[in-house]
Parts: C-alpha cells; sequence; structure tokens
C-alpha cells in the first residue's frame, strides 16, 4: 500500500473485538484496518424474519465496522445451503456429502449481491477491497455489475478441487466465472494453485502466463499462492505464560510419566478424526508397549451442530472412542482421551507444548493452522514430533513433519511410533526447520504479501453500468480526478 489507499475487508462474519483478543487471523486484519483507516463488513451473525435493514456502522477498536443481517431464508440457503452443504464438502473432496440444490445456489447468489449493494456506498474511489473465503466468492461480481472500479481482491482460505471433482457441481462454470471478477485472487498452497490454473485451461478455455497472469471469461487477472501463517513468536510466548505453565503440569501429571499425543480440531469430516482413533488403536495392537503409556488426547469441538453429517460424526466418535478406551484401558490409564467442548489459546498452547506428538491428520486441508502452533509451542530443548498429513496445505511448508497419508491407517501408526521413538537430537534439527520457517513466513508476512499485491495491480477499465443499477457517481466509486 503506498499510504492513500483503504483497506475494506469483506468476510463473512465480522470479528467482535473480544474474540479477536485470543489472536488469529482477526487480529492481523484489524492491524492493517487500524493502520489505513479502513472498513470491515459483514454478517452480523444474526437472523431477522423480515426484510435485512440497511448495514449497522460502529467504531470498534479504532477501525469502522460495518454489519447486516440476514434474513432466515437467507441464512438457510446461502449459509447452511449452499456455502456449508455445496461448497465445503466438495472443496474438501466429500462429493458424497455435497447437496447439489439450485435453490440452495439462487440464495447464494442473492446474499451476495446483498453484500454488494450494502457495501458499495461504503466504498471510496481508491479503496482496496479484500474478499475472504468460499461464502463469497460472487461478491466481486456483483459489485462489479453495480460499476466498482476499485482494486478487488479474493483468498480462498480452504482447498481448491481439482477440475474433475469441481466439474461435479451444476453451476461450476458459473463460479470459477465469478472469480474472474477481482484483480486478485490467492490460494493456500502451489496445489490448490495449480487446479485453478488446470480448470483454466482445460475447460475454460482460458490461458496462464509465466508472469501469475490468468486470462478467461474475457478479462486477465493475477493468481497466486499465499500461504498463511500464524504469529510463531507470540504462540511461542503465550505457551510460556505462567498459567499456561501450571496447566502443561498438569498435563504431564495427568501422563503419569508417559506420552501424550494431542489432536485439536473442530469437529468436521474433513478432519479424518474416526481413522485417527482407528491409527491410535492401530498403535496399541502393533506396539504393545504403549500400552498404559502413550495417550490420545483429542479436542474436537462441535461446529455446525444442527446438519446431520456432523450429528452422525458425533456420535461415530463417541463410539469408537468409547470402544477403544473399553478393549485397552487399566485401571489407571484411558488410552482416548476426547474432549467435545472448546479451550482458551492459552491452555491449547499449554497441552501443544506437553506433548510428544501433534497428530494433525485431516483428509484435506487449505493449511490447517494447528499444525504450525504445535511446532511453535514446543521446547526448543525438547521439542515434540508433527504428524502431519500430506493432504494438508501445511505439508509443503513444514519439512520436518513426518508425513503420512491419513487414509493409511497403519501407515499412521507407523509414524507415530516412529515420532516417540526419536532421539533428541533429530528432533532439535526438524523443530529448528520448521520453526525457522514459521517465523519467516508469519501471519503479518502473509497479510503484506497479500495486500502489495493487490495494490500492484493494474486499476480495472471502468465496466458499463448494468440496466437498473445506480450509477457509480451514486454509490462514490467514480475515481478521483488526477492532479
Amino acid at each position: 500500500m503506498t499510504g492513500s489507499e483503504r483497506l475494506v475487508v469483506v468476510s463473512n462474519r465480522v470479528e467482535s473485538g473480544k474474540r479477536t483478543a485470543a489472536g488469529g487471523l482477526a487480529v492481523a486484519l484489524r492491524e492493517a484496518l487500524a493502520n489505513s483507516g479502513g472498513l470491515w463488513f459483514g454478517w452480523s451473525g444474526r437472523t431477522v424474519d423480515d426484510e435485512p435493514a440497511a448495514p449497522r456502522i460502529a467504531e470498534s477498536d479504532g477501525i469502522k465496522v460495518a454489519t447486516i443481517d440476514l434474513s432466515t431464508a437467507d441464512y438457510n440457503d446461502y449459509y447452511r445451503g449452499f456455502s456449508n452443504r455445496t461448497l465445503w464438502p466438495l472443496f474438501h473432496y466429500r462429493i458424497d456429502l455435497t447437496t447439489f440444490d439450485r435453490g440452495f445456489h439462487a440464495g447464494y447468489l442473492r446474499v451476495n449481491r446483498g453484500f454488494a449493494d450494502a457495501l458499495a456506498p461504503l466504498l471510496q474511489p481508491d479503496d482496496l477491497v479484500w474478499v475472504h473465503d468460499y461464502h463469497l466468492i460472487a461478491v466481486g461480481q456483483a459489485l462489479r455489475r453495480l460499476g466498482a472500479c476499485q482494486r478487488l481482491g479474493f483468498f480462498l482460505h480452504i482447498p481448491f478441487p481439482t477440475t474433475e471433482v469441481l466439474l461435479t457441481m451444476p453451476t461450476h462454470r458459473e463460479l470459477v466465472q465469478a472469480l474472474f471478477a477481482y484483480d486478485l485472487v490467492g490460494f493456500q498452497s502451489p496445489s490448490d494453485l495449480r487446479a485453478f490454473h488446470d480448470y483454466v485451461m482445460v475447460e475454460a478455455g482460458g490461458q496462464v502466463f509465466d508472469d501469475g497472469r490468468v486470462s478467461a471469461f474475457g478479462r486477465t487477472i493475477r493468481a497466486d499462492a499465499f500461504p498463511i501463517g500464524i504469529d510463531a513468536t507470540g504462540f511461542a510466548a503465550l505457551a510460556r505464560v505462567q498459567d499456561a505453565e501450571r496447566y502443561r503440569q498438569r498435563m504431564i501429571a495427568s501422563a503419569s510419566g508417559g506420552e501424550i499425543i494431542i489432536g485439536i480440531d473442530r469437529l468436521d469430516y474433513s478432519k479424518g478424526l474416526i481413522e485417527r482413533f482407528a491409527a491410535f488403536e492401530a498403535l496399541l495392537t502393533a506396539y504393545p508397549d504403549n500400552r498404559g503409556r502413550s495417550s490420545l488426547l483429542q479436542i474436537a469441538p462441535p461446529s455446525r451442530s444442527d446438519v446431520p453429517e456432523y450429528i452422525r460424526l458425533r456420535r461415530e466418535l463417541e463410539a469408537a472412542a468409547g470402544r477403544i478406551n473399553g478393549r485397552f484401558a487399566e485401571v489407571d490409564w484411558v488410552p482416548i482421551r476426547y474432549l467435545n467442548r472448546p479451550f482458551s489459546r492459552r491452555v491449547l498452547a499449554a497441552l501443544c507444548r506437553a506433548s510428544r506428538i501433534g497428530l494433525v491428520t485431516p483428509f484435506r486441508d487449505g493449511m490447517n493452522l494447528v499444525a504450525k502452533e504445535y511446532v511453535a509451542a514446543q521446547s526448543e530443548a525438547a521439542p515434540g514430533v508433527l504428524v502431519l498429513s500430506r493432504f494438508a496445505g501445511a505439508a509443503q511448508q513444514l519439512d520436518g513433519a513426518l508425513i503420512v497419508n491419513p487414509y493409511d491407517v497403519q501407515g499412521v501408526a507407523d509414524a507415530i511410533q516412529l515420532g516417540l521413538k526419536m532421539d533428541l537430537e533429530e528432533r532439535r534439527q526438524r523443530w529448528r526447520s520448521m520453526m525457522t520457517i514459521l517465523e519467516r513466513d508469519d501471519l503479518a508476512a502473509w497479510r503484506e504479501r497479500f495486500v502489495a499485491a493487490l495494490a500492484g495491480t493494474a486499476p480495472p477499465a471502468p465496466l458499463r453500468r448494468i440496466a437498473g443499477a445506480p450509477g457509480r457517481r451514486a454509490l462514490g466509486l467514480v475515481p478521483r480526478r488526477m492532479n
């Protein structure tokens, strides 16, 4: 950013100041917004029976926040429907769980247009507009149809599927075409970018250039991989605060001198949790010296509790944990401790630091920041070992992890055993390699790289206003006259 542009962040939800204090992505975005005098726009989290009113604008932690409500019908079609029963499972390669419903798609487009209608009057001519994630892919296209000529960027936080998977969605072409309304499209990993390039060339008949430009649907944009980071230094410090240290000591004492294997995941079918429990059972079967000594602590706070697939998953996990514990437990040792509730970041940092193995085995993940947080929380003197799925975006950065195929239950068990037996010097070497990457490519670096790339794109040519749309001058979208 040159200093004259204002950053406008658009996301499905706007994080409150209270939630933001916990850290993570929201902190990084708020910092950038505060520095630019920016605006954060998104859904308030409220549903109403009537048509939503105009956006509410307020100051929060020194930045301007604008929120809109959703009608109950919009929430069901856009959020519960197309976003989380179509795009989420499809983009995580779960075609079997994907619901294709034209009503859901219509609701998704309707809400994306509603976001654009409410946002457009709040924009200034030199704004950099950064839209986040799969809920809002079509917002940029809706803004362009209103005459917006600001630089628009989009970042996808989840994986982008291969062409063969994406083609199973009847409206795949409309979805990808909507991405070409942006000036910059960012993905988590090079493999996601390759999948996007493949669709553009094979299905859309477009072109991919060596300098990062991509051309299709009558527009040329830029697309690149921007692997998201964490505040590695901050999370490492969080793991060492006094309260966290007390929690770590409690955890170590509860293990009675044994080794702790930790998994921290939102309760979701993309995380491979059933297979993870099976891998731990295979560990106890193939390597019986771990019985009475090594235990799995799985933290899985519930999410989307009203969606049938998630209700079924929770029941299956509870049954699997009960069966494995019934098979192996002793009077003074329980193999699996399964906690179905959230914990503070400070407690999670302490638990990571107390654990010999970080077990991160999703079937598909855009990045998986838990893998990075596990590494950051470790003690330099005696770090643990990260066992990481090859299908997490983090696997393309964290070369010191033991990379596994989460579908190979015995292979994951073997990797856990390797980590438990690994000598201290090798653990230190692997940890240093990963920590160097985390400190260099942290959350602030990710944010600044994307914003700088967006600011460096050429301003789009003015678009012809569609019939019935308000003019650009009425929306405050006419570029300023240069002196």
